[in-house]
């Protein structure tokens, strides 16, 4: 096991790719602290790594509210002693048209798409320094911090900070023994994706940008999750990594299997 004896915090750990991101670090032998505000499905996630026989605790937090993130690092300790690995995945999607776009709505996903991936790798970083043993951060970009889709401007906003972000923690952080770095999925079969992709055109347009010709699991972006927070990417900081299916490469479409 990789990550036997670690302990990992896991935001938006609740549902899709934080919770594949969860069972996966727990499959490689660490603790899980799941943290969301969904508090029902928290706790039934937690529960579940627990009954595969892994060690699980579900802590309720808004990431975009500095006290509740200290507040859960701090329940991390608590209940395993240490801290050894953060993966910032708490985000949000909201589309609208640029020009109906409210303020509210802006700063509502930048809140916690952004600010929340900063508060929760500061307060992990700092926990990790007072131990004096290092630990890796894993913050969630996507490929949107790269492309742009005007319909969910907040969105696209925030990932690409979350690249830059990304790129400051790691240099900040190197001489302290912390390795920081960013995961940028493409299209993941998700609840929220099964939400946005409704119909058969919708999908076949996603399909014919991505050249594996597949929407991607969520298992698939954990597994790149669990590399980036175990000794197999000890020299790797400072990177977003993509498992997009090939999407960030392309500049044309592709025929779809019908």
């Amino acid at each position: 096991m990789r990550l036997k004896d670690k302990v990992a915090v896991v935001t938006g750990g609740a549902k899709g790719i934080g919770l594949a991101c969860a069972k996966a670090l727990a499959a490689e032998g660490a603790k899980v602290v799941l943290a969301d505000v969904e508090v029902a499905a928290g706790e039934e996630a937690a529960e579940d790594i627990q009954a595969g026989g892994a060690e699980a605790l579900f802590v309720a937090c808004d990431v975009g509210d500095k006290a509740q993130v200290d507040a859960l690092i701090g329940s991390a300790v608590a209940a395993y002693g240490r801290l050894d690995c953060a993966v910032a995945n708490a985000g949000i999607v909201y589309a609208c048209d640029f020009l109906d776009l409210a303020e509210e709505d802006f700063d509502r996903v930048l809140r916690i798409n952004l600010k929340g991936v900063f508060l929760t790798g500061q307060a992990a970083a700092r926990r990790m320094v007072a131990q004096g043993t290092g630990g890796t951060v894993i913050n969630m970009s996507s490929v949107n911090a790269v492309m742009a889709i005007p319909s969910i401007t907040p969105y696209v906003v925030a990932k690409g900070g979350v690249n830059q972000l990304t790129k400051v923690m790691a240099l900040a952080l190197a001489d302290k023994g912390i390795r920081v770095n960013a995961i940028g999925p493409g299209s993941i079969m998700t609840e929220v994706f099964k939400q946005v992709v409704t119909d058969k055109a919708a999908m076949t347009g996603i399909l014919s940008r991505t050249p594996l010709g597949r929407v991607g699991e969520p298992e698939e972006v954990a597994k790149v999750a669990v590399f980036l927070a175990s000794e197999d990417s000890s020299y790797i900081t400072g990177q977003t990594i993509y498992p997009d299916g090939g999407r960030l490469a392309l500049n044309y479409t592709v025929p779809v299997k019908e």
